[in-house]
């Protein structure tokens, strides 16, 4: 920064008058704004299930791990659910176990005894035949032996098809195994319910706000937390807009909490909202803080110095040594030869309390400050002040 400048006095008429001298330096130009802490991410936290808050595990400014329980809810009602989904799936399992070491067996034994039942009666069939043709029986016992044979035949067609359904992809493992899936999607669905009934950390972060207590009864859908994931931080600003044309993103700046004034942290300036706040007549602006302190707290003020340009070398006087700065043609009294000229001038970029000069002066000459009331062409004699 460039030191301040040494004053000198001039006296003409018996007065003296203030003069600063045009020094050559270094320069930089920030904007200094005051903003906030702000989390670019927010998550809000609200129950999934009605039910009672039996407690709650976490509070504001906690920190928070991945699955960490936040607050749980009375689960009596979804337990008893689980248990008796689990009993559906035990019972779904022994059916079907029962059919496919129990149940093909049987029906293949029955298909034997089917099969030498009807046997027989085709056999008894005939011997009927035979010896109705030779007068030896009537041709109703006959008819009863083809009812006998028919519903032998019937007899062994059921149990081929009940052996068929016993059978791997027959009708009835397949309902028992369409039985057992259901009662086991029945028991996923009760254990996530159940789950629903404990409430945990979605990812790192911190608790920012609370709106449970235990004893309260919650509805699905309601915020009862608020979680600011842990990792980038922001810093949020209002900068008038006047500036905007010195922001750019990528620019460097220098932040300090308000509570801890001594600390100093980097930022970078990552976005310029598209438009402007027409009520305030500032832009918003946020700066990422790609090492944030420990200290940092969210919503907490900060002050910010963006650095907006650099000189390493450059001509600066005093800004209130420039006369119609924000005007078109700004200039400055200054001495020379002993006596005072106005000078128009081409200025730069402005620093802290000092303007860079680019045409019009030359390093080491004196110039006025306002408001100094001193009219051009006054002959005046100058002595520097150490």
């Amino acid at each position: 920064m460039l030191a301040i400048s040494a004053l000198a006095f001039a006296t003409f008429h018996h007065e003296t008058v203030n003069v600063a001298l045009v020094e050559e330096g270094p320069l930089r130009q920030a904007i200094v704004a005051s903003g906030r802490v702000r989390t670019p991410e927010r998550i809000v936290v609200s129950a999934q299930i009605a039910g009672r808050v039996q407690a709650v595990e976490a509070r504001e400014g906690d920190t928070l791990a991945p699955g960490q329980a936040l607050l749980r809810l009375d689960e009596r009602e979804w337990g008893a659910a689980v248990a008796q989904a689990g009993a559906a799936v035990v019972q779904g399992e022994a059916r079907l176990r029962q059919l496919r070491e129990l149940g093909l067996p049987v029906a293949e034994q029955a298909l034997r005894q089917a099969e030498a039942t009807a046997l027989q009666a085709q056999r008894h069939h005939r011997r009927v035949q035979e010896l109705v043709a030779r007068g030896f029986y009537s041709q109703a016992q006959l008819d009863e032996a083809r009812r006998a044979l028919d519903v032998a035949d019937s007899q062994v067609r059921s149990a081929r098809l009940q052996r068929a359904s016993q059978q791997p992809g027959g009708s009835e493992i397949e309902l028992a195994r369409s039985a057992l899936e259901q009662a086991r999607a029945a028991l996923a669905a009760a254990e996530t319910r159940l789950s629903y009934a404990t409430l945990r950390a979605p990812v790192a972060g911190t608790v920012l706000t609370r709106n449970v207590e235990a004893g309260d009864t919650v509805q699905p859908g309601t915020p009862l937390m608020t979680i600011a994931p842990a990792g980038a931080t922001e810093l949020t600003v209002q900068i008038d807009e006047k500036n905007l044309a010195l922001l750019h993103p990528g620019q460097a700046a220098l932040a300090s909490a308000d509570a801890y004034p001594g600390e100093r942290f980097a930022a970078v300036l990552a976005y310029i909202a598209p438009s402007v706040d027409a009520q305030r007549g500032s832009v918003e602006v946020r700066l990422r803080v790609p090492e944030p302190p420990p200290y940092l707290r969210h919503e907490m003020t900060v002050s910010l110095d963006i650095e907006a340009a650099r000189r390493e070398r450059t001509l600066a006087v005093p800004a209130a040594a420039v006369r119609e700065s924000g005007g078109a043609q700004p200039w400055v009294l200054v001495v020379r030869d002993g006596r005072t000229a106005r000078q128009p001038v081409r200025l730069g970029i402005r620093g802290a309390g000092r303007v860079e000069v680019l045409e019009g002066l030359a390093a080491g000459e004196a110039v006025v400050p306002a408001p100094a009331d001193v009219p051009a062409g006054r002959a005046v004699r100058t002595r520097v002040q150490p």
